[in-house]
């Protein structure tokens, strides 16, 4: 371990180096069952032979599809880059909206660009590391929550390596992390700015104070000696992927929490659940618990399970508590995916992003109607986990105690163990998961998995390949589909599909390749976000290896692409700066804009000097015309 440097590893590397999964598995389902002609070369990839699949399972001839996706793409496809800046076609133009450490407030010290910001003066500016977001219109104004997911520690902490050693440095880390909500507005010349000090501007951190509701709210397993009623729990932590609801609100999701929490106590024992999420007495780096009693687990170990949930936030009032909805679970959710059903019951789709986890539903068992009241809608449902069958078929399995054993409360804290339990399918990292406005469809980005069929997940479950992964060692992932039965989201049974197998047409061999929709000019790795536009085109964004390098060679920087769910092609719109994430997208509301997130970039971008920044650009076209 002190040979390691944490700050470079990922989330997923740091889990197994402390928890490490057993070498090997039993392949009750072998290679060649997924790609056989009713796998992934037959009926469950959706494009191999050039028809393309419609949401209602119909096929269009090859001529009416190429000729529906020549008029669905409103720009020249982009080339690789490699570079340290930002590429989007001709006729489109780009600037940064905010970068981190800019002013909401005016307040707000300036912003070092050799060491950032204090304790102080990092509550007043945009938080690091753009992820989730959504634009609100809010009586005429535009306004937008974006998630700032985590903190890159050498940069923030320059003069220590990284290494926080007092108090105030675990504060100034807290206080740049979570949500950011704040009124943006169209400047002169193009793009947008920031409206500083608008009465909406909010910075929601790891010590805001909000509360619990739902079936595992007050429950003796949340309950601590400052909270002992289990119902107030402080701050929202590692926020990843977001979500809109139909009512207005904003949902945070709080993915990768476990590494924040550690013991000063290396001998202290573990409860039985922390190595399911991945929680160690080291910690990942942030030193919270050495300066933080509520982050030392020895001494507060109900902690780590007040984090994992989703979080609702509305932001019209920036006055309001934001409430963690327990109802959806306790995972390392990416993002939370909002549909109604036709009766009116609220679905949530959600992805657990760790290699061999699952993809679960919620359904509300009430029904939302406009303008009436919503606080019950996330509070009172049924969570379900997704099996997948080799034969394009699945159903969603409900978490009861009657399949799995447990009561509902431990249900929701414990929602992986829950999963096994009921057997669910375990997945290749599921991250954002999106639903067709214009069809009846979801849609999940299972980025990567390099442990397919090579060991099991963090709970012993089997991740031998199956339909929806059907490649060992997968680095390159895949998006996998699905049609809810009836074209009812609200149902247990659906038929699924892979809309795209990354890969790399160049270099890589047999099912690598990637599918037919992947080209030489196309080729991409690890999908991760992805949102619909008003159209119904996919967008989709990467978060993978941009080494440019052997399996990964001619693939680039991370980038945005477009695709057409309906032909199934796919094409380059923008590439990010060397080393950064592409992800978080959203529109203003006339659609001319759209707002991308570019997250830990290397260099020193945006700026061309002084430390990196991660940064929400905006993207226009320079005909003022729709961008989605």
């Amino acid at each position: 371990m002190k040979d390691i440097d944490k700050n470079k590893l990922s989330a997923d590397d740091w889990d197994e180096l402390n928890n490490p999964r057993p070498q090997g598995c039993e392949f009750d389902r072998v290679v060649e069952e997924a790609i056989s002609r009713r796998g992934f070369m037959g009926g469950v990839l959706a494009f191999g032979s050039g028809a393309a699949v419609m949401g209602t399972g119909t096929l269009l001839s090859t001529t009416s599809a190429e000729a529906q996706a020549r008029s669905r793409f409103a720009f020249t496809p982009i080339p690789i880059h490699t570079d340290a800046t930002v590429h989007v076609p001709d006729g489109y133009r780009w600037a940064p909206v905010v970068r981190w450490g800019d002013p909401l407030f005016s307040n707000a010290a300036e912003f070092d660009p050799e060491k950032g910001h204090d304790a102080e003066t990092a509550q007043y500016v945009f938080g690091e590391n753009t992820d989730g977001m959504w634009l609100y219109s809010i009586d005429g104004h535009e306004v937008i929550a974006v998630n700032s997911e985590y903190a890159n520690r050498e940069i923030n902490l320059p003069a220590s390596g990284g290494v926080p050693q007092n108090a105030d440095d675990v504060l100034m880390l807290q206080r740049i992390q979570g949500v950011t909500v704040m009124e943006v507005a169209p400047k002169s010349g193009g793009g947008y700015e920031v409206v500083v000090d608008s009465p909406f501007n909010r910075r929601i951190d790891h010590n805001t104070p909000m509360r619990f509701a739902g079936p595992a709210a007050g429950h003796d397993l949340l309950k601590t000696d400052a909270d002992p009623e289990g119902m107030n729990p402080l701050g929202t932590i590692n926020n990843c992927g977001s979500g809109p609801t139909p009512w207005g609100t904003y949902l945070t999701c709080e993915e990768n929490f476990n590494g924040y929490f550690g013991a000063t106590d290396a001998g202290t024992e573990l409860p039985e659940d922390y190595a399911r999420y991945g929680i160690v007495a080291e910690g990942w780096g942030y030193d919270y618990h050495r300066f933080d009693d509520r982050f030392d687990f020895a001494k507060n170990p109900a902690e780590p399970r007040r984090q994992g949930w989703v979080t609702e936030i509305d932001p019209s009032d920036p006055n309001s508590t934001p409430v963690k909805r327990t109802a959806l679970g306790r995972i390392k959710h990416e993002n939370a995916a909002v549909a109604l059903a036709p009766d009116g019951r609220v679905v949530v789709y959600m992805g657990d992003d760790e290699r061999g986890e699952y993809l679960y539903k919620y359904l509300s068992n009430g029904v939302y109607s406009p303008g009436g009241p919503t606080d019950h809608l996330l509070d009172d449902g049924q969570l379900f986990v997704a099996r997948f069958h080799a034969d394009g078929t699945g159903e969603w399995l409900p978490l009861t105690p009657e399949t799995t054993g447990m009561g509902e409360a431990e249900i929701l804290i414990f929602t992986r163990m829950a999963a096994s339990a009921a057997g669910g399918t375990t997945m290749d990292r599921p991250e954002w998961v999106q639903v067709n406005p214009i069809a009846v469809e979801g849609y999940a980005s299972l980025t990567n998995n390099k442990n397919r069929g090579v060991k099991p997940n963090a709970g012993g479950d089997d991740t031998s390949v199956n339909g929806p992964n059907p490649r060992e060692a997968n680095n390159y992932g895949q998006i996998v589909r699905w049609f809810p039965a009836n074209d009812d989201h609200a149902t247990a049974a659906f038929r699924w599909d892979l809309y795209v197998m990354a890969g790399n047409p160049v270099v890589a061999e047999g099912a690598y390749k990637g599918s037919a929709n992947v080209n030489e000019g196309n080729m991409f790795n690890s999908p991760d976000g992805m949102m619909f536009d008003s159209a119904g085109l996919i967008w989709i964004q990467t978060d993978g290896d941009d080494s440019n390098e052997g399996e990964f060679e001619g693939m680039g920087n991370n980038q945005m692409l477009a695709g057409d769910p309906v032909s199934g092609r796919i094409e380059r719109f923008l590439t990010g700066p060397t080393g950064a994430e592409v992800t978080g997208l959203c529109w203003s509301v006339d659609r001319k804009t759209m707002f991308v997130g570019i997250q830990h970039p290397g260099g020193s971008f945006p700026d061309g000097e002084g430390l990196p920044r991660s940064t929400l650009i905006a993207v226009w076209r320079e005909d003022g015309g729709l961008v989605g």
